[in-house]
């Protein structure tokens, strides 16, 4: 089984390790100087449930030209993903399963208006917190690190579960789901509120739900995505909103976004695809969502440096 990862960032880098280490034949994407990182000293990561170095990885600087994969696994950032999604249109030959594991909905709409073939309308759902360090390594918060994929169309797909099968058989924690979209919008209310909330007030989850009037703003985010969500026909087993609440009491209390990781360090955000697709969507379908409209504003605020 071939497979192509695009990007070797926390994911990427985490997911890959696993698949070289279980002896898949992988090839990974990487630029500038994380490449060169690579080429010459391999992919190491550190995590609570195993340390991998892998002494020589195949790292690649660009998508190969008419070569096959059986999967690829894009794990660029948003603001990248349109490229990256037309190299692999005009590059890679045969079929393949193309699993984004991009933050919000974005990627995998995408895709759908890329790609005509069903069996590649695939989503994908990463929870865990994971980063490339000052030395270069996949650092791996906590022991939570478990994947979804599913047929974006809700339909079977029985190569699909044979890779996750093959995946746990190797330590790596990749779950088939029948309903992927229920995981991705799951992921998306929170992480919409989350990433924007947290880059907005500048504090942590802790101090936001400390303070009353912002633990409400948050809660409003949640709730103005969650209504976006039934116009895509998303149903829940229980309300989403209410069990994110339940789960951030037991968050720590200093956690916050990478993306206000990354405005704190002056990079790009990927405000655009989170925040900025709930406001164009809501506007579409006519849903009100004044907390999105105002974290967009306020944030853009500050990146007049």
């Amino acid at each position: 089984m071939k497979i192509l990862i695009i990007g070797v960032g926390g994911i990427g880098g985490f997911i890959g390790s696993f698949l070289v280490s279980g002896g898949f034949d992988v090839t990974f994407v990487s630029r500038e100087k994380r490449f060169s990182f690579l080429k010459s000293n391999g992919l190491t990561i550190e995590s609570e449930l195993q340390k991998i170095k892998t002494q020589r990885i195949n790292v690649i600087e660009e998508i190969p030209n008419d070569q096959s994969f059986d999967i690829i696994i894009n794990t660029v950032k948003l603001y990248d993903f349109d490229n990256v999604t037309s190299e692999i249109k005009k590059r890679v030959r045969g079929n393949f399963l193309l699993l984004p594991f991009q933050n919000g909905i974005y990627a995998e709409e995408k895709i759908k208006e890329s790609f005509i073939e069903t069996q590649r309308l695939t989503g994908a759902v990463a929870q865990i917190s994971a980063y490339v360090d000052d030395n270069q390594h996949v650092k791996h918060v906590g022991k939570l690190a478990t994947f979804f994929v599913g047929h974006y169309n809700a339909s079977e797909n029985n190569y699909l579960k044979n890779f996750c099968n093959l995946c746990q058989k190797i330590g790596l924690d990749l779950r088939f789901s029948k309903n992927i979209k229920e995981k991705i919008w799951d992921k998306f209310i929170f992480l919409s509120a989350y990433s924007g909330i947290t880059t907005l007030t500048e504090k942590t989850i802790g101090e936001i739900f400390d303070d009353e009037s912002l633990r409400l703003k948050f809660i409003s985010a949640m709730n103005e995505t969650y209504e976006l969500s039934r116009k895509y026909s998303v149903v829940f087993k229980i309300d989403p909103v209410e069990s994110w609440i339940e789960k951030i009491k037991k968050m720590p209390y200093e956690m916050t976004s990478s993306m206000y990781v990354d405005f704190k360090k002056r990079k790009e955000l990927e405000l655009d695809w989170l925040s900025g697709s709930i406001t164009k969507l809501c506007k579409y379908y006519q849903v009100d969502c004044p907390t999105h409209y105002e974290i967009i504003k306020g944030i853009k605020s500050k990146l007049i440096f």
